[in-house]
């Protein structure tokens, strides 16, 4: 979860200032004010009134600063007060505790008022600064809190009713997505629960791949064959790993044959495991085409919540389904490759193959 605006660098020159001011730019209300000579009143950048002419206009860094030159507040856009921005993250941040310290899920209108705002403002500011409803805020808390006791050993009755949930079949309905198994088999490690696996070698190094009977759940790729195994285990301590070379030769072919022809695509059977948000994510990601890459905000609008590009990073690094799940194909806004969970020079790799392979001409059918 995020819970922070989109914001720029601080305008270093007047003339970036003035820009921001003709653009009446939010993202930068905490950064500087402009004052009027004429009228003697200093403005936040966003402010509606109109714009004064560029001679008549001094900036200042700060609220107080343009105070002691002798200027006074505006009372439209309020600058010696906290920006709209940053009340509206506050509001959101008491909500959030709210949620947090609540034995149930509070209602819409209860924490709407608890922040002195409208049900349906406040509900749209919510998902607008964390990238989820409130509902949802509050389902991945109680989940966590279910996850936490189910680790500390507590049965899995009493840690279904102390983290909130109503009743086991409530839980036992949420399970597949959340957890990715029953609680009984999350609280025993994944006991009981069989994880085929087998690593080979590809042009991008080791490639671990691992399926459960629903499809594969895990491509992962490293340099040490010990590491990516220890990383499976790590995941699920108590399951059976079940090495199967045979069984699980077809999908390694096919990802190997996609590492070094991308142009064919990859199909597998997965079994996909994370959050509402993550799979919202994970799946723009696979609409991004071969050859082409988005940035994280380009993912941020796509699904709806445009200010959301530090969750939609955390969604990509806990991607664990490599390839499938082309997170490679996510950049910054200024083009840099920016992280990648199996190493930036291999998303380079990718990228630069699937790059050539998009430019090649195709040949003819016969």
């Amino acid at each position: 979860m995020i819970i922070e605006r989109a914001r720029t660098d601080e305008p270093v020159s007047e003339g970036n200032r003035w820009r921001a001011v003709l653009k009446r730019d939010r993202r930068c209300d905490d950064h500087f004010v402009f004052a009027v000579k004429t009228t003697g009143i200093y403005c936040r950048p966003s402010c509606p009134a109109r714009r004064p002419k560029r001679e008549n206009t001094e900036f200042f860094d700060s609220a107080i600063e343009a105070e002691k030159k002798g200027y006074r507040s505006c009372r439209r856009c309020h600058p010696d007060s906290d920006s709209l921005e940053v009340r509206r993250a506050a509001a959101v941040r008491n909500a959030c505790a709210f949620i947090e310290a609540a034995e149930k899920p509070p209602l819409l209108s209860v924490l709407a008022a608890a922040v002195g705002l409208s049900p349906s403002h406040f509900h749209r500011q919510f998902k607008l600064l964390t990238g989820v409803t409130p509902r949802e805020y509050a389902a991945g808390k109680r989940v966590k809190r279910l996850q936490d006791k189910l680790s500390a050993g507590r049965p899995v009755a009493d840690a279904t009713y102390e983290s909130g949930f109503g009743s086991s079949g409530r839980v036992y309905e949420a399970s597949k997505a959340t957890l990715g198994m029953t609680p009984a088999r999350y609280r025993a490690g994944g006991k009981n629960l069989t994880i085929r696996y087998t690593v080979a070698e590809s042009e991008l190094g080791n490639l671990l791949v691992g399926a459960t009977r629903d499809g594969v759940c895990c491509i992962e790729l490293g340099d040490s064959k010990k590491a990516l195994l220890q990383s499976l285990k790590d995941r699920f301590p108590a399951a059976r790993l079940k090495e199967d070379k045979a069984e699980l030769r077809r999908w390694v072919f096919e990802i190997t044959c996609f590492i070094k022809t991308p142009e064919r695509g990859l199909k597998l059977p997965l079994d996909i495991q994370g959050t509402a948000f993550q799979q919202r994510v994970w799946k723009a990601l696979q609409a991004i085409p071969m050859g082409q890459t988005a940035s994280y905000q380009d993912i941020a609008v796509a699904i709806g919540q445009p200010t959301a590009q530090r969750a939609v990073a955390q969604a990509c690094g806990a991607n664990k389904l490599a390839l499938a799940i082309p997170c490679h194909r996510v950049v910054r806004i200024n083009g840099e490759l920016g992280g990648y969970r199996w190493g930036v020079e291999r998303k380079g790799r990718l990228l630069e193959q699937e790059r050539r392979s998009a430019e090649s001409p195709k040949e003819p059918a016969d």
